[in-house]
Order: structure tokens, then sequence, then C-alpha cells
């Protein structure tokens, strides 16, 4: 599993930058650890990221 996580973070912080991998670790860590607060700020940052090309 963390082989997984880490080349998805690879390949959102290719598209989208560093701030991409940023939230994508922030998600991880949410998720690993059971912080909303991480998965929530994680979700928005990657959501402005993705959202902000429109």
């Amino acid at each position: 599993m963390p082989w997984i996580t880490l080349f998805l973070e690879q390949l959102i912080q290719w598209k989208l930058g560093f701030m991409g991998g940023v939230s994508a670790s922030l998600m991880a860590a949410g998720v690993k650890l059971g912080n909303t607060k991480c998965l929530i700020a994680g979700c928005v940052i990657l959501a402005l990221l993705t959202g902000s090309g429109r």
C-alpha cells in the first residue's frame, strides 16, 4: 500500500506541482491518522488547484 500512495503522490506532484504534493500528503495523513481537519484541508487545496485552470 505505501508504494501506491507514493506513486499517486508523485503523479499529483508532477501534474500540479509542489502544492499538489502537499495536498496529497495532507490527505494521506488525514486518512491514516483519522484526522478530519488534515483530510479536509488536503481536499480543499486539491480542489482549488484543479479548479483554478477553468
